[in-house]
C-alpha cells in the first residue's frame, strides 16, 4: 500500500519539477513508514536527504495531502537498499565475439592475420550504466535520447549524434545504451569502437588484405557505436569505408550512435556526404553540468566509495571544478585517498589545502582573450596578427590562434576568420588543419599550445 501511494506521489511530483531535478533528488525515494502522523522517507544518501529537506519538504507535505496523507512531521532517512547495484549473475558480456583470443603462450612474432581486426578493441566497460549516470540539465536531452535509442535499437534516432566538450559524459552513454541493449537481448552484437580504433583496423586491413573481414565485421553489427568521431577528418579513405558501412546498416534498420567533440558541421574536411547522413536522425549538443548536477555526481562517487561528505565539501568541489567531471572525480578521489590514508574525516579545510591549486578553467573565455594570449606569446602585437600581412613571424601566431579559437571555444571557422580579420574563412579552415596535423608530429608546437593554454586560463 506504502509504495502504491508513493507511486502515486512520484508521479505528481514528476509533473511538477524539473526532468533533470526529478531524476536527481525523487526517483530512487521510497515511502519506508507513516505512522501517527509522521512520514518517515528513505532516500540514498545524504546529500539528497539534505536537499529534500531543505528545498522540497513544502512540495512533498502538499502532494502527501493531494494523496489522503496528511503529516504534521516528515522525517528522511537513508536507506542503503536504494542504492542501484547490478547484481553480479545479471552482468553480461562486455561484448559479443568482440574480444581476441586470450591464448598468449605464442611467441611475439607470432601474427595470425585472423586477429588483426581485434587488436584495438576494447569493448564496453559493463560499469557505464544508465541507472549511475547522473541527469542533469545539460544531459537530460542525451540521456533521454539514449535510453529510447536502448529499448528500440534502429527504430528511431538513427543515427544518434552526441557532441559536446571533454569530460562531460558522452562516452558513459555511449556505453549506457550498449550495455542495456546486451541486457535486454543477449545475442546482440553491439560494437563499440573508438574512431581512432577504427582507423587503426582499417589500416591493418588494407595491409593485411583483410578487407571483407573488417567489413563483415563493422557491416554484421546490430548496434555500431563510434566514439570521437572527429578524429576521421582528414582521412579521406577511411572516411570512404565508414560511409558504406554507415549505409549498409542504416539500410538494415541497425543503430549507429556517433559522439564528436563538436556538431558533424564543423568537424573539418569532413565528408559533406557523411556530414549530410549524420543529420538524417539526431544529433544532440551536450552543456557541462550545472552546480546542483556536480554536486550530485560527488555525492554519487561518494557513497560508492563508501563515504559520507558534509554539504560545505561537496559544494567546495563542485565550485571547485565546474567544467570536466573527469576533473571533478579526480579531485574527490584525492580528497578521500588522502583522508583514508591519515584517518580523518574530510572537511573543507583539508580539502581546500590539499587542492586550492586545481584551477578550474572560467566559463567565458572571449575571443579576444585567446588571440591577445597568442600575441603575447610570440611577442607579435594584436595589429599584425590581425593585419594584412603573411611573414613568417606572423603568419605562425595567426594559425595557432584560430586552431585555439577551434579547440577551446569551438567557433565556426567564418566566425574564427572574422576575429583574425580574413575574408574568406576557407583560410581559417587550412590554419586549423595545418597545426592538427603538425600537433601529430612535431612534440614543440604541443609545447607551444599547452604554454598558451595554461596562462590563458591561469
Amino acid at each position: 500500500m506504502q509504495d502504491h501511494v508513493w507511486q502515486a506521489v512520484l508521479g505528481e511530483i514528476e509533473l511538477s519539477v524539473t526532468r533533470a531535478s526529478y531524476v536527481t533528488w525523487f526517483k530512487n525515494t521510497r515511502l519506508i513508514s507513516q505512522e501517527n502522523n509522521s512520514v518517515v522517507i528513505g532516500v540514498p544518501n545524504v546529500f539528497i536527504k539534505q536537499q529534500l529537506e531543505t528545498k522540497f519538504t513544502d512540495l512533498i507535505k502538499t502532494t502527501l495531502q493531494n494523496n489522503g496523507i496528511s503529516p504534521k512531521q516528515i522525517e528522511y532517512k537513508i536507506h542503503s537498499g536504494l542504492v542501484n547495484k547490478r547484481p553480479k549473475e545479471e552482468s553480461q558480456p562486455a561484448l559479443h565475439v568482440e574480444t581476441p583470443s586470450s591464448s598468449t603462450s605464442g611467441s611475439t612474432t607470432q601474427k595470425t592475420t585472423s586477429s588483426l581486426t581485434h587488436k584495438y578493441r576494447q569493448g564496453l566497460n559493463e560499469r557505464y550504466t544508465f541507472d549511475n549516470f547522473i541527469v542533469g540539465s545539460g544531459n537530460e536531452l542525451a540521456h533521454a535520447a539514449c535510453q529510447a535509442v536502448a529499448l528500440n535499437p534502429g527504430k528511431k534516432y538513427n543515427p544518434l549524434f552526441l557532441y559536446g566538450g571533454v569530460g562531460i559524459g558522452k562516452t558513459h552513454l555511449l556505453q549506457a545504451v550498449g550495455n542495456e541493449v546486451m541486457k535486454q537481448n543477449k545475442n546482440a552484437h553491439v560494437v563499440y569502437v573508438s574512431t581512432e580504433q577504427f582507423v587503426q583496423e582499417f589500416i591493418d586491413a588494407v595491409r593485411y588484405k583483410k578487407n571483407t573481414d573488417f567489413a563483415g565485421y563493422y557491416r554484421n553489427a546490430d548496434v555500431l557505436i563510434i566514439d570521437d568521431m572527429q578524429f576521421i577528418a582528414g582521412k579521406d579513405k577511411t572516411q570512404e569505408e565508414f560511409f558504406h558501412t554507415f549505409n549498409a546498416l542504416h539500410q538494415a534498420n541497425k543503430q549507429i550512435i556517433i559522439s564528436s567533440d563538436k556538431p558533424p558541421k564543423d568537424i573539418p574536411t569532413l565528408e559533406e556526404r557523411l556530414r549530410s547522413r549524420f543529420a538524417w536522425g539526431m544529433s544532440i549538443d551536450m552543456q557541462n553540468p550545472d552546480f546542483e548536477t556536480r554536486c550530485a555526481i560527488i555525492q554519487t562517487k561518494a557513497s560508492d566509495s563508501d563515504a559520507e561528505l558534509s554539504q560545505e565539501v561537496v559544494a567546495y568541489l563542485a565550485e571547485l571544478v565546474e567544467s570536466n567531471i573527469r576533473e571533478l572525480e579526480g579531485a574527490l578521489n584525492q580528497l578521500l585517498a588522502f583522508c583514508e590514508m591519515r584517518g580523518l574525516t574530510p572537511d573543507v579545510q583539508i580539502a581546500k589545502t590539499l587542492l586550492g591549486s586545481v584551477k578550474s578553467r572560467p566559463k567565458h573565455v572571449s575571443a579576444k582573450q585567446v588571440v591577445e594570449r597568442t600575441a603575447k606569446y610570440f611577442d607579435v602585437s594584436m595589429d599584425e596578427i590581425i593585419g594584412p600581412k603573411r611573414d613568417k613571424d606572423i603568419v605562425v601566431p595567426r594559425q595557432i590562434a584560430m586552431y585555439m579559437l577551434r579547440s577551446e571555444l569551438h567557433l565556426s571557422f567564418p566566425k574564427i576568420a572574422r576575429e583574425l580579420g580574413r575574408k574568406d574563412h576557407t583560410t581559417a579552415i587550412h590554419s586549423v588543419e595545418k597545426i592538427e596535423r603538425e600537433l601529430a608530429f612535431d612534440p614543440s608546437v604541443k609545447d607551444v599550445i599547452e604554454t598558451i593554454k595554461e596562462r590563458l586560463y591561469a
